[in-house]
C-alpha cells in the first residue's frame, strides 16, 4: 500500500518548484517576453479574490455621506445607521443615542413625539407640518424612512424665512420642545398641558 503525502509534503514541494527556475514558455510570452507560470497565475487570481471588488463610483457616491434639507439632516446609504440624533434648537443643542429611543408617535395635528429612556425619561416634541412627507430629490423622510430606520443625524428649528420658502413641498419643524421626567404621573401632566391628543 502506498503512502498517501501529507500536507507538508504537497507544501514542501510546491515549495521546491517555486524555487526551481521556470521551464521554457510552450506558449506565447506576455508583452515583455514572460510567460507568466501556473503558480503564477494561481497567485494573481488568488490576489484578487481576496480583494473586494469596488463598486461603480457613482453607486459609492450614492449611496455614501450625508444628505439634509431644511429640516434634518440624514445618512444617505439606505443601510447606514447613526449612534445618536441630535436636536437643534434655537438656543443649543441636545444629544440622544438612538440606544435610548423608545416607542414614538406621529399625529399630523400635534407633530411627532419621541420617548428617549436613559438615566430619565425623555419626551421630545417635534411641531411643524408635512412631517412624514418624503425630500422631493429622496425617498427618506423624518418618520419612516429616518427615524425609524436610526439615518436621522440632527433636526433643528427652522426660521420663519425658511418655512415661507419651504412652504407645502417638504418637511418644516416650527419648534422642538424637549423635557425630561423623574415619574410617569409628571410625563402624563406635561403631554396634558402639551400635546394631549398623544395620550389617548
Amino acid at each position: 500500500m502506498l503512502d498517501k503525502p501529507t500536507h507538508q509534503d504537497r507544501l514542501k514541494g510546491i515549495l521546491r518548484s517555486e524555487t526551481q527556475p521556470a521551464t521554457p514558455p510552450t506558449r506565447e510570452a506576455d508583452a515583455e517576453g514572460v510567460k507568466p507560470t501556473h503558480q503564477d497565475r494561481l497567485k494573481g487570481i488568488l490576489r484578487s479574490e481576496t480583494q473586494p471588488a469596488t463598486p461603480p463610483k457613482k453607486e459609492a457616491d450614492a449611496e455614501a455621506g450625508e444628505g439634509s434639507c431644511a429640516a434634518f439632516g440624514y445618512l444617505r446609504g439606505s443601510r447606514e445607521r447613526a449612534d445618536a440624533i441630535e436636536f437643534r434648537l434655537r438656543d443649543g443643542s441636545t444629544w440622544f443615542p438612538y440606544g435610548w429611543l423608545g416607542p414614538w408617535k406621529y399625529n399630523p395635528s400635534e407633530g411627532l413625539l419621541l420617548k428617549f429612556s436613559g438615566d430619565l425619561v425623555y419626551l421630545v416634541l417635534i411641531r411643524g407640518s408635512n412631517l412624514d412627507r418624503p425630500l422631493t430629490d429622496s425617498t427618506i423622510n423624518l418618520t419612516a424612512a429616518g427615524l425609524q430606520r436610526h439615518r436621522v443625524l440632527w433636526v433643528r428649528e427652522m426660521t420663519e424665512e425658511e418655512i415661507r420658502q419651504v412652504g407645502e413641498t417638504g418637511p418644516t419643524i416650527d419648534r422642538i420642545e424637549v423635557a425630561e421626567f423623574e415619574s410617569n404621573a409628571e410625563l402624563r401632566e406635561w403631554l396634558g398641558k402639551n400635546a394631549a391628543s398623544f395620550l389617548a
